[in-house]
């Protein structure tokens, strides 16, 4: 038996997000060593702040300035710190309730070992040298034992403010396919497609995935279909993707193998986009190193009758 395949996978994609007048007033007074919270129709502060009443779900923009000194209400210490974080050091995730405020925000606290913190103790901003409108503008909290500072009389009123950020969502993993695709994928190295049969229903999966999504039970008798095949259903491409070097407009099809008994998916080629058309008989078209079909083309059979491939629907 082959061994299993397994690779670092990274799926990362930017996070474009407009702002509403209290998040913008809140990260742009951030920009400005400024912290801003909310008044709530009971009276609470809250930090950072919201756009909808929690009692009362009604839009609140009554904007408070805070001090940029508090109390930390809670902690846990993070011994190793990851790629991103606030720190590179060993440090504390704390939720540190401002002078002002009634609610808590959460942040990192630098101290020197798990020992040097607590809840109770007394904490500051501190400011990052370069400040751009969003929470990374505070650097992280650090101890502090003077008295808060005179608050600058902010209203949430700022030249220039921030209207939108950009976030980078990022999960970094490592992917195994299992055994059922790593012998899929070995195949495909050879130009040969190979799925598993289900000992109860008789299909035929391909990509296989190790048991049958029906019956349930564990397959592994192998099965090679194609190469050739039919389009079941498809849909037409007009909008270019990023990084995609293929002009649009394009065919994307599902494509039932001979043999197989699941329909699996393709790009189709060598053809007008607006002839592609259910029952299409298709062949796949291999680049040289590849490890995978480019697209599939028509094979210039005939098409399939309907009733042999509406089950695949």
């Amino acid at each position: 038996m082959p061994e299993v395949l397994k690779a670092p996978l990274v799926v990362e994609f930017p996070f474009t997000r407009s702002l509403g007048p209290v998040q913008s007033a809140f990260l742009t007074g951030l920009r400005e060593r400024v912290v801003l919270g909310v008044r709530a129709s009971d009276g609470r502060v809250l930090v950072p702040p919201v756009e909808y009443d929690p009692v009362t779900a009604e839009e609140i923009r009554d904007l408070v300035e805070v001090a940029p000194t508090g109390t930390v209400t809670t902690w846990a210490w993070n011994h190793a710190p990851r790629r991103g974080q606030p720190l590179t050091t060993p440090f504390a995730w704390a939720l540190v309730r401002l002078d002002g405020a009634d609610t808590a925000l959460l942040h990192a606290l630098d101290a020197p070992g798990p020992d040097a913190v607590r809840t109770g103790m007394r904490v500051r901003v501190r400011w990052a040298e370069e400040r751009t409108g969003a929470i990374t503008d505070i650097a992280c909290f650090e101890p502090y034992d003077g008295a808060p500072p005179r608050l600058t009389g902010a209203t949430g009123e700022f030249e220039d403010p921030v209207t939108g950020i950009v976030a980078a969502a990022r999960l970094d993993y490592t992917y195994s396919p299992g055994r059922a695709q790593t012998a899929y994928i070995d195949a495909l190295g050879g130009r040969r497609t190979v799925g598993e049969r289900c000992p109860s229903c008789r299909k035929v999966y391909v990509p296989p995935r190790g048991a049958c999504p029906t019956c349930g039970v564990a397959t592994d008798e192998q099965v090679e279909v194609g190469p050739r095949g039919t389009v079941t259903t498809f849909c037409i491409v007009n909008i270019k993707a990023k990084n995609l070097d293929i002009e649009v407009p394009y065919v994307y099809a599902h494509i039932a193998l001979d043999g197989a008994g699941l329909a699996l998916h393709g790009r189709i080629g060598g053809i007008p986009y607006d002839e592609v058309r259910m029952g299409l008989r298709v062949e796949p078209v291999w680049t040289e190193g590849a490890r995978y079909p480019d697209h599939y083309r028509p094979t210039g059979e005939p098409d399939a009758d309907y009733d042999t491939y509406k089950e695949l629907l």
